[in-house]
């Protein structure tokens, strides 16, 4: 089989130098884009905190797949399984909810050392972390408001586990050397009409200030600001809208996410990159499958995944977009989610790489777009799967469907028992 597949790249090879491609180097450059992995995925966003505890703010993992983590050294020997069979760079996303403490700890009074066994199994596999405030499923979250909750003592309590979740974030990055993103998302809105719709985001306006205040190092710590549409609960009006999200972010030069979810079904987070790397210096991409709107399906090699992808390479944003995956499903192996969905997305990586783009820029300047349109069809039936293959063997991972028998065998020795 090794022989096939190495057969198979030579002749690839070949065939992307006939149109200008340098194979090595694409997959070099793949080499260098990690997908950040989220943790959640691993055990239906529940945490470690209160794990029993109900889902809110328009967060729903549906199914009951048995085997689901309960603890963080199963969750974490769980992505263990799931790295070994995805090939190239990764970095895990965690939530503030997967602290580690022998008693309880409240939001605002996170620290450091609740993390600590992370950033240790960061260290042994070589990763990044990125991080996230939860501000949703606790108590002081329950009417729907947080940031920019009318009462201000409800309202600085969110502010405080905001900044105490930067502390974190940033020594995630001191720690590990390389930046954590920490991505700021909140639930606030209204079920129903809305009255007032500034005064709340004149408050999330002010509170993100008020987190963003101490000046941290940006090769520690990036913040991000993240919005939606809407949200279970919050189907009339959204505080953090796209207009909120977008106007802060340029206006104060944090970075801004996208997420793949969080629009009108009839909209793309593809073609909103290159208008937001015009006003702000990072963006945050939350990359998933939104089939009813935000249902956070797992990650497929579908046109929108590789049209994502294709907008990252062809504007060369390598060092200014960060790529992270959001998607719970519950239905299924929850090990086999994290791998179909990350192969997918650094499948995606790995064509758009692929891609003539040079030569496509130059016909476009040209005017001429029956050649762009043609090659641009064409090139969809080079043999990039070859060249995928070869890419999974060099970082010893299954090149095929193979690595299903590894999950299988890990849902029968681990996951049956939990």
């Amino acid at each position: 089989m090794t022989r096939l597949i190495e057969q198979a790249f030579e002749l690839a090879k070949q065939r992307f130098s006939a149109i200008g491609v340098d194979v090595d180097a694409a997959m070099a450059q793949l080499d260098q884009l990690p997908i950040s992995m989220h943790c959640w995925q691993g055990d239906d966003v529940r945490g470690f905190e209160n794990p029993q505890g109900a889902l809110t703010g328009g967060i729903q993992a549906t199914g009951n797949y048995p085997g689901k983590a309960r603890s963080a050294a199963e969750l974490r020997a769980d992505l263990d399984q799931a790295m070994s069979l995805i090939p190239g760079p990764k970095r895990l996303n965690l939530h503030a909810i997967y602290l580690e403490s022998d008693s309880p700890v409240e939001r605002n009074a996170i620290e450091p050392k609740h993390f600590a066994n992370w950033v240790e199994w960061a260290k042994r596999n070589k990763l990044g972390l990125d991080f996230n405030p939860t501000c949703f499923s606790h108590p002081l979250s329950a009417d729907g408001f947080t940031l920019a909750h009318s009462n201000p003592e409800i309202r600085q309590f969110w502010i405080e586990h905001c900044q105490a979740s930067r502390k974190v974030s940033a020594w995630f990055g001191e720690q590990l050397g390389t930046p954590s993103v920490m991505n700021i998302w909140v639930p606030d809105g209204m079920k129903d009409l809305t009255v007032d719709r500034l005064a709340p985001r004149q408050r999330l306006l002010n509170s993100l200030d008020e987190i963003i205040k101490e000046k941290l190092n940006p090769e520690h710590h990036i913040d991000a600001v993240e919005s939606k549409l809407f949200g279970i609960g919050a189907e009339s009006y959204t505080v953090g809208s796209n207009e909120f999200c977008l106007g802060y972010a340029a206006s104060r030069q944090t970075a801004l996410t996208l997420d793949a979810g969080h629009f009108h079904p009839t909209e793309v987070i593809s073609d909103k990159i290159s208008t937001a790397m015009l006003y702000v210096p990072r963006l945050l991409l939350h990359v998933s499958r939104p089939v009813r709107w935000d249902s956070d399906h797992v990650v497929l090699l579908d046109d929108e995944t590789q049209a994502i992808a294709s907008e990252i390479v062809r504007q060369r944003l390598f060092d200014k977009v960060h790529i992270g995956l959001d998607f719970f499903d519950a239905s299924i192996n929850r090990i086999a989610a994290w791998v179909i969905g990350t192969r997918n997305a650094k499948k995606a990586l790995l064509r758009a790489l692929l891609e003539p783009s040079d030569q496509l820029r130059e016909l476009e300047l040209a005017g001429d777009y029956t050649a762009r349109l043609a090659l641009l069809e064409e090139q969809k039936s080079l043999p990039w799967q070859a060249v995928w293959e070869s890419y999974c063997l060099r970082h010893d991972v299954p090149a095929d469907a193979s690595w299903l028998g590894d999950v299988r065998n890990y849902e029968q020795q681990i996951l049956s028992q939990r």
